[in-house]
């Protein structure tokens, strides 16, 4: 665990509380608009994936009928039809785990960043002198911007979201574009599966926004920022095609 702890903090948190102080100097001294371009970031980087997830999503829509012509005619021999349901995703070129690598690719990220704002926003002397040790000293400026300004738009974002004005704004907010961002994104699915992704559906965005009151309002930022940006990948990309094997 001790390995993973310091390769998860130098090859992730570490960066990351770089590149936002950079990206805090960048934007005039405003953590807010260096946590939002950090946001667009994140997700250029992972568009070619986004773009991939919504082909699939597609092919999966135009293989429906045929999946479910193949439940109909093993519908008395359940491993017949997972073989047959594989067997025709790989012949069209489809994978359901295609579907889940930006949201998987994101979740680690998130964590990241989670660490990141608090290393980022120290509430006391002892760490302010832990950022001093991760802060790139080869990076010009960035030692003279600490510390850091997080207000933004009147609200303090190293603060838990309940401790700002307005504290259930936000919370709704990844809520609702969280729940927006699903349906925009979410996979064509069997009559079997129906239920379980409309409990999703509701599920998950609730549960997000109840965490959110526990985070940090930098956190909530991100979080709504990316989930506004995944809403307009996956329609922007709906007008393509998967490839298809001869």
């Amino acid at each position: 665990m001790g390995f993973i702890s310091v390769f998860f903090n130098v090859v992730l948190v570490d960066p990351m509380i770089n590149i936002l102080v950079m990206l805090y100097i960048f934007c005039s001294e405003n953590f807010g608009w260096a946590i939002i371009v950090f946001t667009f970031i994140v997700r250029g980087a992972l568009t070619p994936l986004s773009v991939r997830q919504s082909k699939q999503f597609k092919a999966m829509g135009a293989l429906q009928p045929k999946l479910k012509a193949l439940q109909e005619k093993y519908k008395n021999d359940r491993s017949r039809i997972s073989s047959e349901t594989m067997k025709l995703y790989r012949e069209n070129g489809v994978s359901p785990l295609g579907c889940l690598g930006p949201t998987f690719l994101q979740m680690p990220v998130f964590f990241a960043l989670f660490w990141a704002l608090r290393g980022t926003l120290p509430s006391t002397p002892e760490n302010l002198t832990k950022l001093s040790d991760k802060l790139y000293s080869w990076l010009p400026g960035i030692n003279q911007a600490i510390p850091i300004d997080d207000d933004f738009l009147g609200l303090s974002l190293g603060k838990i979201t309940t401790d700002n004005p307005l504290p259930y704004l936000l919370p709704i907010l990844v809520g609702v574009s969280t729940f927006f961002m699903q349906k925009s994104s979410s996979p064509p699915s069997s009559p079997q599966q129906e239920s379980t992704n409309r409990m999703l559906l509701w599920m998950m965005p609730g549960m997000l926004g109840y965490f959110t009151l526990f985070f940090e309002t930098g956190l909530a930022l991100y979080w709504i920022v990316s989930n506004v940006i995944g809403i307009i990948i996956p329609v922007s990309y709906t007008h393509l095609t998967l490839p298809t094997k001869a």
